[in-house]
């Protein structure tokens, strides 16, 4: 990157609005960016923002409704506002590609991967459909997919999620364009492959020196890929600088919150707990006077921050192009802040009331191929859970960790009695369930074990009020019988998830995905249950959203001593939330502990690269980078010896290919799988290293 060279891309005063039966709705307000050739520009924000807004206008996706009302986007000089839809065709996928979100909304279902691939090239090249082909697999290789040959002939349900969001990624990198757009392009994949895949494009914009604008609200994972960044808020930039100036040194109050929302290294849930940003993102037609963050920050000043609208200004005494919409940000010692919210006691823990002893759960698969008639094979197994051993106490928080895939949910789905186990036990309050399906359960058995999912879109019913869908469940499972019991009950539920008592009448479409969420827990937690299964339930939220969600969750375990069973692969929330952690892979539980024994030496190596995949939003806090290769084998077809030997960086030889791992005991209930010595795992130096309190004095210095 040279400061020197033209920009690939210059937004100048941009305005982009929609136009409804209601009238104009401003999405976004005064945004302007230059972005160098080879630069990485990163944009963050909660949802509803306009982040994404801004790389629809940059494509020139505004769709019927929506126009740039003001301003300019300039592209290698010429205006993209003023090209016609045949110059911007030959423009968009040559020069200036887009990744989405959702990789499987980006493929066309019923056409093989080779011909989606071809078609960039054959579109914009003039060049032979050999010629496409050849291109297109050799992307496929840059991209580090097993097998190209094989893939471009597959249709996209034949591959996993990790692999539809490379083959995306190619498509989007095969004209070599000049200008890559990511909106959330690593969402919903697992960490590992969110790892790979940041510094697969990463490399790749490096060799042919790619500009990139990436949408996130990850601060991590900004962190790891950007060169400058912009902070969002209600359609405008807030702040803007460079990764170090602005994380080091970040001056608006809304930087501050996202931050305070973020589980770093050094929190801590009980000292300082994640402090959520309070109120709601405005809309965009009632965004007040003024500053528009005013009403959720901490240091609004009546007279000063509702007045007039606020430009972007220099930050004095950073680097120069660090600009900030903030007219008290001059005043305000963010230093003297004490970081986190309000210290809370830890929970008492009780009884055990979980015992997973030698569960093991498969799933029966019939070959009838020709090859399995002749080998006499025709019954073949999934092995989802194999001996799967830990407990669970009142009021204890314990994390199942892992890849997808890796057998987390098909434990849940055993404990909750949706699926019956292969064998093992799984003793539930004295009660053994992993035989007994749901439909066989007493009430009280159903209603001991309640499940928080993952997308609150999918598990609530439209048709029907939030308070008729709370109220069901306190009927069923019998806690209360009279109707005005059940409506002070879920009264009570909607307060104590800090929700609205009209939300009573609602319907689900009336909310938003963080609301809904909050009615998932109210529900889970009516039933008065035991223990709660919450199966990635921060993972599709916004940073303040799921900082908030996650506190209420703590909140509503402490008041009823629940047991909470934390699903999923986030390593950062996982470390914050967790009192005990189960790192699984292909069924096996490869290491289990307390929070502090899995995040310290010695590891398990499969736990020693998750924890080099979790992004931090930590200048100071230094990460060894392991990078997995290849994909998670095959629960049909597992690996003979160790489950992770075909990835393992430590692998030792043929022992690990052909033997079963044993399970070595570090101290107490800290056990690790793997034929690697105790002793060679202890000198493993620390993936994540804080800096101690003396050193980051001396570096601020």
């Amino acid at each position: 990157m040279n400061d020197n060279q033209e920009p690939v891309l210059v937004c100048k005063d941009l305005c982009i609005s929609y136009y409804t039966r209601a009238g104009e709705i401003p999405a976004v307000v005064d945004f302007a960016v230059e972005v160098l050739p080879g630069e990485t520009i990163g944009i963050v924000g909660e949802s509803g923002c306009g982040k994404s807004t801004v790389a629809m206008a940059v494509m020139q996706y505004m769709g019927a409704n929506g126009g740039i009302k003001s301003g300019s986007i300039t592209f290698k000089g010429r205006d993209l506002n003023q090209m016609s839809e045949d110059e911007l065709r030959r423009i968009r996928g040559s020069e200036i590609a887009m990744i989405y979100q959702e990789p499987f909304a980006s493929l066309n279902p019923s056409l093989k991967i080779s011909t989606q691939l071809m078609e960039v090239p054959l579109a914009h090249e003039n060049i032979s459909k050999e010629e496409a082909r050849q291109r297109a697999e050799q992307m496929l290789a840059d991209v580090k997919l097993p097998d190209p040959k094989r893939l471009m002939e597959s249709y996209p349900h034949q591959l996993s999620g990790g692999q539809q969001q490379r083959v995306v990624i190619a498509m989007g990198l095969l004209s070599n364009p000049s200008l890559l757009l990511l909106d959330e392009p690593t969402t919903a994949l697992d960490v590992t492959v969110e790892a790979g895949i940041v510094k697969l494009v990463a490399d790749i914009s490096k060799k042919f020196g790619t500009s990139q604008i990436y949408i996130s609200h990850n601060l991590g994972l900004i962190l790891e890929t950007c060169d400058r960044v912009f902070v969002m808020y209600s359609g405008e930039v807030v702040e803007e600088g460079t990764i170090d100036s602005l994380f080091t040194w970040p001056r608006h109050p809304y930087t501050h919150g996202l931050f305070a929302c973020i589980p770093l290294p050094t929190a801590d849930k009980h000292a300082a707990p994640l402090k959520p940003i309070r109120g709601q993102l405005p809309l965009p037609f009632e965004r007040p006077q003024g500053c528009y963050y005013h009403p959720r920050c901490d240091h609004f000043k009546p007279g000063l921050c509702d007045q007039d609208h606020i430009a972007m200004e220099h930050v004095v005494d950073s680097a120069p192009d660090h600009r900030v919409r903030c007219l008290r940000y001059k005043e305000i010692d963010h230093s003297k802040e004490v970081p986190g919210g309000e210290a809370r006691a830890a929970a008492e823990l009780g009884e055990q009331v979980l015992e997973v002893d030698h569960m093991k759960k498969y799933y029966e698969v019939r070959d009838s191929s020709l090859r399995a008639l002749i080998s006499g094979k025709r019954i073949r197994y999934v092995k989802a859970n194999e001996e799967l051993n830990f407990t669970a106490r009142e009021g204890e928080t314990v994390a199942i960790v892992g890849e997808s895939g890796c057998g987390k949910s098909t434990f849940a789905k055993v404990l909750m009695g949706l699926e019956k186990g292969t064998d093992g036990s799984v003793v539930h309050d004295g009660n053994d369930l992993s035989e007994i399906a749901v439909r066989d359960r007493s009430p009280e058995q159903i209603g001991s074990l309640q499940m928080v999912f993952q997308n609150p879109f999918d598990t609530l019913n439209p048709s029907h009020s939030i308070g008729g869908q709370i109220s069901r469940v306190i009927k069923k499972f019998g806690v209360e019988t009279d109707k005005k019991k059940i409506f002070d009950r879920v009264m009570k539920l909607l307060d104590t998830v800090k929700l609205p008592r009209d939300f009573y009448f609602r319907k689900p479409r009336q909310l938003s995905g963080g609301q809904k969420q909050r009615i998932g827990i109210a529900r889970a937690f009516a039933g008065n249950p035991s223990m709660v299964i919450a199966d990635e339930p921060v993972s599709a939220l916004d940073v303040s959203v799921a900082a908030a969600v996650t506190e209420l969750l703590m909140d509503i375990q402490r008041e009823h001593k629940t047991t909470l069973l934390f699903i999923s692969h986030d390593l950062s929330v996982v470390r914050y939330l967790s009192d005990r952690i189960v790192v699984m892979y292909l069924g096996h539980i490869l290491e289990r502990g307390t929070t502090e024994q899995i995040f310290a030496p010695p590891y398990s190596p499969y736990t020693e690269a998750l924890l080099s995949a979790v992004p931090i939003a930590d200048p100071e806090v230094t990460k060894r980078e392991i990078v997995l290769e290849g994909n998670l084998p095959s629960a049909m077809n597992p690996p003979k010896g160790c489950p992770f030997c075909t990835r393992c960086h430590r692998r030792i030889g043929e022992i690990c290919d052909n033997e079963p791992p044993p399970e070595q005991v570090v101290v107490d209930r800290h056990v690790i799988k793997c034929h690697i010595p105790l002793e060679e795992l202890k000198k493993v130096a620390p993936v994540i290293r804080v800096p101690d309190e003396s050193e980051r004095i001396r570096a601020q210095q």
